[in-house]
């Protein structure tokens, strides 16, 4: 079953980079605030090198290639009931999603520090909510699209990776302790960002343009869907970062849940 190959032209053969860890998981700080904020234990990047030529318009070739990989299946694990299992299933389908990235400055984030959701000092102003008490303008702005402050940021730039890594982390696990002040936040995403893309530097013009290309997946079994979660939640998460040049990919997930590691 897990060496069956992908029913296509392309096949994709792919082995696991154990000695490519992501600075972040490293990173005694990160850590401690992804604690804090419900997720350490339940999010991870897994990096692998494959073996043919990479193009966007095989996405999807390739997602199921990775799931169908027996080296990828023998390293890969799927949370079931706050625990990690193994994938014991042949995937038989992929949903993929192209994900904008081509940010390399967080200036995106630039229009949030003046329009009335932080305060000068950098403290998230606080607003009333009927379910959750301790709400803020942040989650407010990040969830709710009848917000006044949705398209502070506009939507182009809140379908780009480095948007949905902040948001991912700004919402947090099931028993998230929010962050008064908005600091941890972008320093934590620029730093995931930073370990997940790879960038280069134009000869001529010198200008700084990313490499990488960006999946949101989601694989089924013959029972439903499997990974990264059974269930859809917005902080379940799956993506492949591609790097077609050097031919390695990161699987960077998350499943959302009570945190269920310590440090």
């Amino acid at each position: 079953m897990a060496g069956e190959k992908c029913p296509f032209d392309q096949t994709f053969s792919l082995t696991p980079l154990p000695s490519k860890k992501p600075s972040f998981l490293q990173d005694r700080n990160v850590l401690q605030l992804l604690m804090k904020w419900s997720m350490l234990g339940r999010i991870s990047a897994q990096s692998y090198s494959f073996d043919q030529s990479f193009y966007p318009y095989n996405s999807e070739r390739f997602a199921l290639c990775f799931f169908r990989d027996p080296k990828v299946i023998s390293s890969l694990r799927k949370m079931e009931a706050g625990a990690w299992e193994p994938l014991d299933k042949l995937v038989v389908s992929v949903d993929v999603e192209l994900v904008p990235c081509t940010k390399v400055s967080m200036e995106l984030f630039d229009p949030i520090y003046s329009c009335g959701i932080l305060r000068p000092s950098g403290h998230v102003v606080k607003c009333f909510h009927d379910v959750y008490p301790d709400y803020d303008e942040l989650r407010q702005m990040l969830q709710e699209e009848d917000s006044e402050h949705y398209y502070v940021v506009g939507r182009e730039e809140r379908g780009e990776l480095l948007f949905r890594l902040f948001k991912h982390l700004c919402l947090g696990g099931e028993l998230c302790q929010y962050e008064d002040t908005i600091d941890p936040y972008i320093s934590t995403t620029k730093q995931i960002y930073k370990d997940l893309i790879n960038v280069q530097k134009d000869p001529e013009t010198k200008k700084i343009s990313v490499v990488s290309t960006v999946l949101k997946v989601c694989a089924y079994d013959e029972s439903g869907r499997c990974f990264p979660g059974k269930q859809e939640e917005e902080q379940t998460f799956a993506y492949l970062i591609v790097d077609p040049f050097k031919r390695h990919v990161t699987l960077f997930y998350h499943c959302y849940g009570v945190g269920n590691f310590t440090l």
